[in-house]
Protein backbone atom coordinates (compact mmCIF):
# COMPACT_ATOMS: atom_id res chain seq x y z
CA UNK A 1 0.00 0.00 0.00
CA UNK A 2 3.03 2.33 0.32
CA UNK A 3 3.15 2.83 -3.45
CA UNK A 4 -0.48 3.98 -3.66
CA UNK A 5 -2.09 7.26 -2.70
CA UNK A 6 -5.73 8.03 -2.04
CA UNK A 7 -7.34 11.31 -3.02
CA UNK A 8 -10.50 12.99 -4.26
CA UNK A 9 -11.20 13.36 -7.95
CA UNK A 10 -11.65 16.72 -9.66
CA UNK A 11 -14.07 17.62 -12.45
CA UNK A 12 -11.49 17.30 -15.18
CA UNK A 13 -10.78 13.67 -14.29
CA UNK A 14 -14.33 12.30 -14.43
CA UNK A 15 -13.88 11.02 -17.99
CA UNK A 16 -10.74 9.19 -16.84
CA UNK A 17 -12.82 7.63 -14.06
CA UNK A 18 -15.49 6.57 -16.54
CA UNK A 19 -12.95 4.83 -18.77
CA UNK A 20 -11.37 3.09 -15.79
CA UNK A 21 -14.69 1.79 -14.47
CA UNK A 22 -15.75 0.36 -17.84
CA UNK A 23 -12.38 -1.22 -18.61
CA UNK A 24 -12.03 -2.88 -15.22
CA UNK A 25 -15.60 -4.14 -15.07
CA UNK A 26 -15.11 -5.96 -18.34
CA UNK A 27 -11.54 -7.04 -17.50
CA UNK A 28 -12.73 -8.74 -14.32
CA UNK A 29 -15.49 -10.57 -16.12
CA UNK A 30 -13.40 -11.57 -19.15
CA UNK A 31 -15.89 -10.36 -21.72
CA UNK A 32 -14.98 -8.91 -25.10
CA UNK A 33 -15.55 -5.19 -25.42
CA UNK A 34 -15.65 -3.62 -28.87
CA UNK A 35 -14.88 0.03 -29.49
CA UNK A 36 -18.48 1.09 -30.11
CA UNK A 37 -19.70 -0.60 -26.93
CA UNK A 38 -16.76 0.82 -24.95
CA UNK A 39 -17.45 4.38 -26.14
CA UNK A 40 -21.14 4.10 -25.34
CA UNK A 41 -20.58 2.71 -21.83
CA UNK A 42 -17.95 5.36 -21.04
CA UNK A 43 -20.11 8.21 -22.29
CA UNK A 44 -23.15 6.92 -20.41
CA UNK A 45 -21.23 6.83 -17.12
CA UNK A 46 -19.54 10.16 -17.79
CA UNK A 47 -22.80 12.01 -18.46
CA UNK A 48 -24.56 10.29 -15.57
CA UNK A 49 -21.85 11.44 -13.16
CA UNK A 50 -22.06 14.97 -14.52
CA UNK A 51 -25.82 14.95 -13.98
CA UNK A 52 -25.50 14.49 -10.22
CA UNK A 53 -25.67 17.76 -8.33
CA UNK A 54 -23.14 16.81 -5.65
CA UNK A 55 -21.04 13.71 -5.28
CA UNK A 56 -17.76 12.65 -3.73
CA UNK A 57 -15.39 10.50 -5.74
CA UNK A 58 -12.41 8.81 -4.11
CA UNK A 59 -9.63 7.14 -6.08
CA UNK A 60 -6.40 5.30 -5.49
CA UNK A 61 -3.48 6.04 -7.83
CA UNK A 62 -0.27 4.11 -8.36
CA UNK A 63 3.27 5.51 -8.59
CA UNK A 64 2.61 6.57 -12.18
CA UNK A 65 -0.52 8.48 -11.12
CA UNK A 66 -2.78 6.00 -12.90
CA UNK A 67 -6.10 5.18 -11.23
CA UNK A 68 -6.11 1.66 -9.77
CA UNK A 69 -9.21 1.92 -7.61
CA UNK A 70 -12.32 4.09 -7.43
CA UNK A 71 -15.57 4.63 -5.56
CA UNK A 72 -18.25 7.34 -5.61
CA UNK A 73 -20.74 8.29 -2.90
CA UNK A 74 -23.62 10.76 -3.00
CA UNK A 75 -26.49 11.74 -0.75
CA UNK A 76 -29.73 11.42 -2.70
CA UNK A 77 -31.53 14.74 -3.10
CA UNK A 78 -34.89 13.18 -4.06
CA UNK A 79 -34.42 14.48 -7.62
CA UNK A 80 -31.43 12.75 -9.17
CA UNK A 81 -32.29 9.56 -11.04
CA UNK A 82 -30.11 6.88 -9.49
CA UNK A 83 -29.06 3.63 -11.22
CA UNK A 84 -31.45 1.76 -8.91
CA UNK A 85 -34.37 3.52 -10.56
CA UNK A 86 -32.92 3.57 -14.07
CA UNK A 87 -31.86 -0.09 -14.16
CA UNK A 88 -34.32 -1.77 -11.77
CA UNK A 89 -37.31 0.61 -11.78
CA UNK A 90 -37.12 0.95 -7.99
CA UNK A 91 -37.93 4.33 -6.48
CA UNK A 92 -35.40 4.88 -3.63
CA UNK A 93 -38.01 6.74 -1.56
CA UNK A 94 -40.01 3.51 -1.18
CA UNK A 95 -37.15 1.76 0.63
CA UNK A 96 -37.67 3.45 3.99
CA UNK A 97 -40.69 3.99 6.21
CA UNK A 98 -39.84 7.56 7.14
CA UNK A 99 -38.72 10.74 5.42
CA UNK A 100 -36.16 11.32 8.17
CA UNK A 101 -33.78 8.71 6.71
CA UNK A 102 -30.94 9.92 4.49
CA UNK A 103 -30.48 7.72 1.43
CA UNK A 104 -26.99 7.47 -0.02
CA UNK A 105 -25.81 5.81 -3.20
CA UNK A 106 -22.42 4.10 -3.45
CA UNK A 107 -21.21 3.35 -6.95
CA UNK A 108 -18.40 3.40 -9.51
CA UNK A 109 -16.47 0.88 -7.46
CA UNK A 110 -13.66 -0.73 -9.43
CA UNK A 111 -10.22 -2.20 -8.70
CA UNK A 112 -7.55 -2.64 -11.36
CA UNK A 113 -7.13 -6.26 -12.36
CA UNK A 114 -3.74 -7.77 -11.63
CA UNK A 115 -3.03 -6.15 -8.25
CA UNK A 116 -4.45 -9.01 -6.21
CA UNK A 117 -1.96 -8.70 -3.33
CA UNK A 118 -2.89 -5.09 -2.64
CA UNK A 119 -6.35 -4.97 -4.20
CA UNK A 120 -8.16 -5.97 -1.01
CA UNK A 121 -6.41 -3.22 0.94
CA UNK A 122 -7.39 -0.68 -1.70
CA UNK A 123 -10.95 -2.03 -1.60
CA UNK A 124 -11.24 -1.64 2.17
CA UNK A 125 -9.73 1.85 2.18
CA UNK A 126 -12.02 3.15 -0.56
CA UNK A 127 -15.00 1.59 1.19
CA UNK A 128 -13.98 3.27 4.44
CA UNK A 129 -13.88 6.70 2.77
CA UNK A 130 -17.31 6.21 1.21
CA UNK A 131 -18.92 4.71 4.30
CA UNK A 132 -17.52 7.50 6.46
CA UNK A 133 -19.69 9.91 4.47
CA UNK A 134 -22.81 7.81 5.04
CA UNK A 135 -22.22 7.32 8.75
CA UNK A 136 -22.09 11.03 9.59
CA UNK A 137 -25.79 10.60 10.42
CA UNK A 138 -27.05 7.45 12.13
CA UNK A 139 -30.41 7.85 10.35
CA UNK A 140 -28.86 6.79 7.06
CA UNK A 141 -28.89 3.86 4.67
CA UNK A 142 -26.99 3.26 1.46
CA UNK A 143 -27.97 1.60 -1.78
CA UNK A 144 -25.61 0.06 -4.31
CA UNK A 145 -25.47 -2.20 -7.34
CA UNK A 146 -22.85 -4.94 -7.20
CA UNK A 147 -22.03 -8.30 -8.72
CA UNK A 148 -22.37 -11.58 -6.83
CA UNK A 149 -18.67 -11.76 -5.95
CA UNK A 150 -18.63 -8.27 -4.45
CA UNK A 151 -21.85 -8.96 -2.58
CA UNK A 152 -20.26 -12.02 -1.00
CA UNK A 153 -17.21 -9.99 0.06
CA UNK A 154 -19.39 -7.30 1.62
CA UNK A 155 -21.24 -9.87 3.70
CA UNK A 156 -18.00 -11.56 4.79
CA UNK A 157 -16.80 -8.19 6.06
CA UNK A 158 -19.91 -7.81 8.19
CA UNK A 159 -21.70 -5.32 5.98
CA UNK A 160 -25.38 -6.22 6.01
CA UNK A 161 -26.65 -6.20 2.42
CA UNK A 162 -30.33 -6.74 1.67
CA UNK A 163 -31.10 -7.82 -1.90
CA UNK A 164 -33.77 -5.64 -3.49
CA UNK A 165 -34.43 -7.33 -6.84
CA UNK A 166 -33.33 -10.05 -9.23
CA UNK A 167 -29.96 -9.43 -10.94
CA UNK A 168 -29.57 -8.01 -14.43
CA UNK A 169 -26.64 -8.03 -16.86
CA UNK A 170 -24.83 -4.68 -16.67
CA UNK A 171 -21.24 -3.61 -17.43
CA UNK A 172 -20.10 -7.16 -18.07
CA UNK A 173 -21.59 -8.93 -15.06
CA UNK A 174 -24.75 -9.96 -13.24
CA UNK A 175 -25.59 -6.89 -11.18
CA UNK A 176 -27.63 -7.04 -7.96
CA UNK A 177 -29.25 -4.03 -6.22
CA UNK A 178 -28.77 -3.99 -2.45
CA UNK A 179 -29.68 -1.93 0.60
CA UNK A 180 -26.85 -1.43 3.12
CA UNK A 181 -27.92 -0.76 6.71
CA UNK A 182 -26.34 1.84 8.97
CA UNK A 183 -25.41 -0.72 11.64
CA UNK A 184 -23.54 -2.91 9.18
CA UNK A 185 -21.74 0.06 7.64
CA UNK A 186 -20.79 1.52 11.04
CA UNK A 187 -19.42 -1.82 12.19
CA UNK A 188 -17.14 -1.94 9.14
CA UNK A 189 -16.10 1.70 9.57
CA UNK A 190 -15.18 1.25 13.23
CA UNK A 191 -12.85 -1.61 12.29
CA UNK A 192 -11.26 0.15 9.34
CA UNK A 193 -11.27 3.85 10.18
CA UNK A 194 -7.48 3.73 10.57
CA UNK A 195 -7.09 3.03 6.86
CA UNK A 196 -8.11 6.54 5.91
CA UNK A 197 -5.50 9.23 5.45
CA UNK A 198 -4.65 11.45 8.40
CA UNK A 199 -5.70 14.50 6.37
CA UNK A 200 -9.32 13.33 6.24
CA UNK A 201 -10.66 16.69 7.40
CA UNK A 202 -8.88 18.51 4.56
CA UNK A 203 -9.97 15.86 2.08
CA UNK A 204 -13.51 16.14 3.44
CA UNK A 205 -13.65 19.78 2.41
CA UNK A 206 -12.25 19.31 -1.08
CA UNK A 207 -14.11 16.37 -2.55
CA UNK A 208 -17.51 17.86 -3.37
CA UNK A 209 -18.06 17.39 -7.10
CA UNK A 210 -20.36 20.05 -8.51
CA UNK A 211 -22.37 19.73 -11.68
CA UNK A 212 -20.76 21.51 -14.64
CA UNK A 213 -22.52 23.38 -17.39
Amino acid sequence: MKNFNFSSLSNKDVYELSEFVVIENFNHHTEELNYAQFSKEVNDIYHEELSFKDSKIFVSRDGNQKINGSIRVLKWNQRDILPLEKLFMINPSTLTNTKDIDIWHIGRFAIKKGIDKTGFGIFKTLMAYAINEVCQNKNSVAIAECDAKLLKVLKLMGIEAITLAEPIHYLGSETIPVLLTYNGLKKFLDKNYHLMAQNLDTLHQSVVFHQTA
